[in-house]
């Protein structure tokens, strides 16, 4: 790693102990997330992770967490500041940076997600299998984890049928979510989570797909009057996130810390992640019901029509990883098998 990014990361001072017989290093490490500080992710996984790393490493790692994008920059840059060493861990969507990490694209095709803790836990396995040594091998990963199902949300008429999607204008959050959107007859518009108030204050977008946890933050169900949900064994779509460490500053702590840091994170750090992401789902529908605004269920044989509206999705990804030379067959097949396996 150069001078410079070793002197943006912070990374560390070197205390020399009493006599010289001992050397201990002590690492603060910057964190940059773009959620504010109160909404789930940040108060409920980001924060709480930070403080047991603090614990478990008897305070020789400091995680400093900013949130809300308090560095500078915007969302999609987070993975490039990580990579910069402008920071040195960040929380994001791989999806942010379009074509740039294939394989995670698997967990966003439709109607893969069953839960957000085993689909979260079965995306750390495929990470350590297929991603670790392609798509991520510059970076060290922390966390790699999906929230709820997700939930279609307009300002006007609700959605109770595909025709009903035609022509509005929707945020999506990635390229293959909004390539779902663009199949079933919406205007897909990309944009990080944080500019959707603006935008639906002003009529820029018609609604947004995100999760139920989220809205409460962001006051969607304040800027939205109907909510379409989809209840069956797989959801309409889930957005993968990631936990990301820049790899030089990982490699540059001692073998004890990185033991350390390493034993607070992965598998299990990612399954309670999701599983914390969907119990939050509560709390933001709770508000949209409060509020009176009008909620709609999709189920059974009317869930069926927009599973098969969205096979397109998933076979033009498989056609476009095979472009890249990726077996994205095999990568939906064992995806669905590991997702599965963890959802037992």
């Amino acid at each position: 790693m150069n001078k410079r990014n070793l002197l943006k990361s912070g990374l560390v001072a070197i205390l020399l102990a009493g006599g010289g017989a001992a050397m201990a290093q002590e690492v603060t490490l910057r964190m940059h997330q773009f959620l504010p500080p109160q909404a789930t992710v940040p108060a409920q996984i980001l924060i709480p992770w930070a403080e047991a790393v603090e614990e478990a490493s008897g305070g020789r790692i400091k995680v400093e967490v900013y949130s809300a994008m308090a560095l500078g920059g915007t969302p999609p840059q987070l993975i490039d500041q990580v990579a910069d060493g402008v920071v040195d861990i960040a929380w994001t969507l791989p999806g942010y940076t379009p074509g740039r990490f294939p394989r995670v694209e698997v967990f966003e095709l439709p109607f893969m997600m069953t839960n957000a803790e085993a689909t979260s836990r079965a995306y750390w396995e495929m990470y350590q299998t297929d991603m670790a040594d392609t798509d991520f091998a510059d970076f060290h990963m922390l966390g790699a984890w999906v929230h709820g199902p997700g939930v279609i949300h307009v300002n006007g008429d609700p959605i109770e049928t595909i025709a009903d999607m035609d022509g509005l204008k929707l945020r999506g959050p990635t390229r293959v979510i909004n390539d779902l959107l663009g199949e079933l007859g919406a205007t897909p518009i990309g944009m990080p989570v944080p500019a959707l108030p603006e935008n639906l204050a002003k009529g820029v977008i018609d609604g947004t797909v995100i999760p139920w946890e989220v809205t409460k933050a962001l006051k969607i169900a304040e800027l939205t009057n109907a909510h379409t949900e989809f209840l069956g064994e797989r959801t309409l779509y889930t957005a993968a996130f990631v936990l990301i460490m820049n790899k030089d500053v990982y490699e540059a702590m001692p073998a004890d810390l990185q033991e350390i840091l390493d034993s607070v994170s992965g598998a299990d750090f990612s399954a309670n992640a999701g599983k914390v992401m969907q119990a939050a789902d509560a709390a933001g529908r709770a508000v949209a019901e409060d509020r009176g605004n009008t909620i709609v269920t999709i189920e059974g044989e009317a869930l069926a029509t927009w599973e098969a509206a969205a096979q397109p999705v998933i076979e033009r990804w498989i056609a476009e990883m095979a472009d890249k030379g990726i077996d994205g067959q095999d990568l939906l097949t064992r995806a669905r098998a590991l997702i599965a396996e963890n959802s037992m």
